[in-house]
């Protein structure tokens, strides 16, 4: 990958809580090297680690070790030396970081810049802002900026988001505060914004004139695995909607900022995501549904029943699969449903945006009928193989004009060499240079909360998750959320493809 035309960041400190975690190792540190590579962070920037595991400099970059670089093939070498370069700059500070006795650790050892990247369960979030604001951390001075990446999930539903961001915002200001959401980090998010803006024929039919629904998916193989305590408070809605799916609903029914300024562009997706409707729960529960996945086979991978994995509790109501259909009361989407799904142990890894057109309103083609003929779907591939598709229609060689749908295909990976990131790059480089165009705010956070809140409060009060089998697509009652409708989910573009 050739190196961007953007200014280094600033020398800073990044201070990671949870130093010896999973996050951590596997993609922290990596998007690091990957920054250090691409000249995106120079030699100023130091990584202090802060963990209860007992330890030193030494023990840290010995777990960082096993960060491994592609064998082979364009950037491996660099990668190495990018580690090497970078490695002499991590520190281990050991230590309980619910006890002031850190922090007064941390207060010895930082000058200048210095950004907190809270990598811990989210029970830790609040506590951890308090003490660095009473240590002092967290004061600003004007040549020293101090900034807190936040990770998800930000709360657990619109009250404790409420509590979590009144908690953080009474210590810290707003600019202060970068609360993460990954997909933000991947480039095909990145550019819904430039193909609908930088795209004349797109913008003038996105909108409810010519759109008939909007598709978002999340498919995972993966199932609950070793993390059966976590899921099983936390579920397939709370997951992923309110935020991963969210800020992909935001990106693609936003109006056009006035500037491409952070402020400008978080204004736009928070009025998108205010704007979707709160359903009673009468309409909730005919607009929901979810899913629980029971034994079955993935690939050649044979996958326990949800309620056999460990640490799940045997009576358990808990959703691992949640398909919705909400509403944006907006002038451009009046009318418009957008239906999200999201699962785990499917069939394939699949996370994409379909938009579908409305059919042409009269086809005068031999044999042709308007009502048969397959609309045109922009498709948005998110991951695992990012790019655009857009099936159209043309005519079928031979004597008659009949029609035959096709594809026009894009995929990054067959024009810009993409691979190997992790997608914290763009979002860890724009936290050290104070743009928040990629992150969140408090009343974004709590407008998604709002939304869903309808269904956490139904699904806690009555009923069970419909089964579906391990490897499939889902419950049958997320097909006849959208057959009532006349529609039908998108067939998964990878079909057979399984996470790693």
């Amino acid at each position: 990958m050739s190196k961007p035309h953007v200014p280094p960041a600033p020398p800073a400190t990044l201070v990671i809580f949870g130093a010896m975690g999973d996050l951590t190792r596997r993609l922290l540190v990596p998007a690091l090297v990957n920054m250090t590579r691409l000249g995106l962070v120079g030699d100023g920037l130091q990584v202090l680690g802060v963990g209860i595991d007992p330890g030193d400099d030494a023990t840290l970059r010995q777990a960082l070790d096993d960060f491994k670089p592609e064998t082979g093939g364009e950037g491996a070498a660099e990668k190495d030396a990018a580690w090497t370069r970078l490695r002499d700059r991590v520190h281990y500070l050991e230590g309980d970081f619910t006890q002031d006795a850190v922090y007064d650790a941390l207060k010895a050892r930082l000058t200048g810049n210095a950004a907190f990247y809270l990598a811990v369960p989210p029970r830790f979030f609040g506590d951890i802002v308090d003490k660095l604001a009473e240590h002092g951390l967290t004061t600003e001075t004007p040549t020293a900026f101090r900034r807190i990446a936040i990770e998800k999930p930000f709360g657990h539903d619109l009250t404790s988001a409420q509590a979590l961001n009144q908690r953080i915002l009474a210590r810290i200001g707003e600019p202060q505060i970068y609360r993460l959401d990954h997909f933000l980090g991947k480039e095909t998010v990145q550019n819904i914004m430039t193909a609908r803006f930088a795209n004349m024929m797109i913008e003038r039919v996105w909108n409810a004139d010519c759109i008939a629904h909007v598709q978002i998916t999340a498919a995972e193989t993966v199932d609950v695995g070793t993390r059966g305590k976590f899921y099983d408070s936390t579920g397939a809605l709370r997951d992923m909607v309110p935020n991963h799916l969210f800020q992909l609903l935001a990106m693609v029914a936003m109006e056009p900022p006035a500037s491409f300024d952070a402020e400008a562009i978080r204004n736009e997706k928070g009025k998108v995501l205010k704007a979707v409707r709160a359903w009673s729960p009468a309409k909730a529960k005919r607009n929901g549904v979810r899913g629980v996945y029971t034994a079955g086979q993935i690939g050649d991978r044979v996958v326990p029943g949800y309620t056999e994995s460990p640490d799940i509790a045997p009576d358990t109501r808990t959703e691992t699969f949640a398909a919705l259909k909400l509403m944006v009361d907006t002038w451009r989407w009046a009318g418009v449903p957008f239906y999200l799904r999201t699962g785990k142990a499917m069939t394939c890894r699949d996370t994409e945006i379909v938009i579908t057109f409305k059919p042409v309103p009269f086809a005068s083609f031999h044999r042709a009928n308007a009502e048969r003929l397959p609309p045109n779907r922009l498709i948005i591939q998110i991951q695992p193989d990012e790019g655009l598709s857009m099936d159209l229609l043309i005519k079928r060689p031979g004597l008659e004009v009949d029609t035959v749908p096709i594809a026009l295909d894009f995929r990054y990976a067959d024009r810009f060499d993409i691979g190997h990131l992790t997608g914290y790059e763009s979002l860890i480089y724009d936290m050290f240079m104070g743009d928040q165009t990629l992150f969140q705010r408090a009343d974004a956070i709590e407008a998604g909360w709002a939304a869903v809140q309808p269904f956490l409060d139904l699904w806690a009060a009555e009923g069970t998750p419909d089964p579906y089998v391990a490897g499939s697509l889902g419950p049958a009652a997320a097909d006849a959320l959208l057959e009532r409708d006349g529609h039908s989910w998108h067939k998964l573009a990878i079909a057979g493809h399984s996470e790693p």
